[in-house]
């Protein structure tokens, strides 16, 4: 029953999809996300699902006439670039070609799938709207989590979906990290006290199942999240009071089990695990520093011979850190990009805060700064200790915040607004001026020259 109800919504999605192309995309980022067919039984489980609603995205968009290029920003010329670096350390793989180039073809998709996204983020509607499907993708484990951590005392770990890149219980709980923030950003925005009450509960929720999933390499990323989240936050005093009263309250309620577990962090000599990775991540430092400008290719490390060049007998399993896992199968100049790109939505979100600044009308944007800078810390610090480097979520939170970043400054300008450098090379809002056609230099938009421009208030 629940395998033929869930077919017949995609159907009718799908349908949808085909004249409402952003919904395409909606429907895209949840399938990819939340992976729901792989929460029901039957033949609707194993159908292809993310490539219908592609493909038929794509079909939508040539109907409705929205297929464009995506604005051009760091990020979408940064995954641009990596779509020519994954290619090329792939034609130089040196594992078993079939395994490169099913890795090649997933990583593909998926950036392909972003350049779509980001052409049809055109304003500030639809970019709500795919943080609220990229919440309730995640959030749904997040809460469903948390209910059985309260309802079993904690002792038992927290999983995501099967056959999916969060199945893992330290997957699923960088996951989380990386969605409390976003959760945040919607609780700012929303007009409705149900809402905000609503979110505030998942994210208590959330917060919980983090923990319950007795991830070591999550509890490191909750410190770093929980300082971040302090240090952006507009309310320093009562956002100390309540981030320590949460974490606090759900540590304490863990078992003995968990604290002995979390114990282990930073004394490897207790932990196999903990000493593996060490060699792991040497070994990936190794096939980086062999191929250094195009690594050991997709699935290198896991290749028993190609660990063997470098270190005979090692480990040749997951690498468990985004930073080699990319750097031993890439090489450094992809490496460098895959980092840039991280680089370029922290300076989004950072514009995002400053147009936003005094501004009430921008408050989304800095809101969206301030948490989507949350977000991409609980990834970069979590992701230390996980295989997650192609993670298609993180990466739609970066095309999210540089098409904010896009919005963002149009709404500025439309309202007489631009965007200045400052004496310190920073950026920052100046009210009322404008360059004027065929003019070569700033002017103060009074009444006349905004018509002169062309601009409305």
């Amino acid at each position: 029953m629940r395998d033929a109800a869930f077919a017949a919504t995609m159907l009718a999605l799908l349908g949808l999809a085909l004249f409402r192309p952003f919904v395409g995309v909606l429907l895209w980022s949840w399938v990819s996300f939340m992976n729901p067919h792989r929460l029901v039984w039957g033949v609707a489980g194993e159908q292809p699902w993310a490539m219908a609603v592609f493909g038929v995205t794509l079909l939508g968009c040539v109907l409705a006439g929205e297929l464009r290029r995506p604005a051009w920003n760091g990020v979408t010329l940064l995954l641009l670039a990596l779509m020519l670096g994954f290619t090329t350390t792939t034609l130089f793989a040196l594992g078993d070609p079939s395994e490169a180039w099913a890795k090649w073809e997933r990583a593909i998709k998926v950036l392909l799938g972003l350049l779509v996204t980001a052409a049809m983020l055109t304003d500030r509607r639809r970019v709500q709207a795919l943080v609220w499907v990229m919440v309730l993708s995640i959030g749904y484990f997040g809460v469903r989590g948390g209910i059985f951590a309260l309802l079993t005392g904690g002792n038992y770990r927290v999983w995501g979906p099967d056959q999916t890149m969060i199945a893992d219980n330290n997957h699923l709980a960088a996951a989380m990290l990386v969605t409390l923030p976003l959760m945040n950003f919607l609780r700012l925005q929303s007009a409705h006290a149900v809402v905000r009450a609503g979110l505030a509960v998942a994210m208590g929720l959330t917060l919980l199942a983090t923990i319950a999933s007795y991830s070591r390499g999550a509890l490191l990323g909750l410190v770093a999240v929980t300082f971040v989240f302090w240090l952006r936050s507009t309310r320093k005093l009562a956002s100390a009071a309540v981030l320590a009263v949460a974490l606090a309250g759900g540590i304490a309620f863990m078992p003995e089990a968990w604290t002995a577990r979390m114990t282990t962090i930073g004394v490897p000599s207790q932990d196999e695990s903990a000493s593996e990775r060490l060699v792991l991540w040497g070994i990936s430092l190794q096939l980086a520093l062999d191929r250094p400008l195009v690594g050991a290719g997709f699935a290198g490390p896991y290749s028993r011979a190609v660990v063997d060049r470098v270190a005979p007998g090692g480990p040749a399993r997951a690498v468990h850190s985004i930073w080699f896992e990319t750097l031993g199968e890439h090489g450094f100049p992809t490496f460098l990009l895959w980092v840039g790109l991280s680089v370029a939505g922290f300076a989004s979100a950072t514009t995002l805060m400053r147009l936003g600044r005094d501004r009430p009308d921008l408050r989304w944007a800095e809101d969206l700064g301030r948490m989507g800078q949350v977000s991409i810390v609980a990834y970069l610090v979590s992701g230390s200790f996980l295989s997650l480097s192609y993670w298609d979520f993180y990466w739609t939170l970066l095309v999210v915040v540089a098409a904010a970043q896009g919005i963002a400054q149009r709404e500025a300008l439309a309202d007489g607004f631009t965007l200045l450098p400052d004496h310190a090379g920073r950026h920052r809002v100046a009210g009322l001026v404008g360059r004027l056609p065929g003019a070569d230099r700033m002017v103060p938009l009074r009444d006349e020259n905004r018509q002169r421009a062309g601009w409305r208030r």
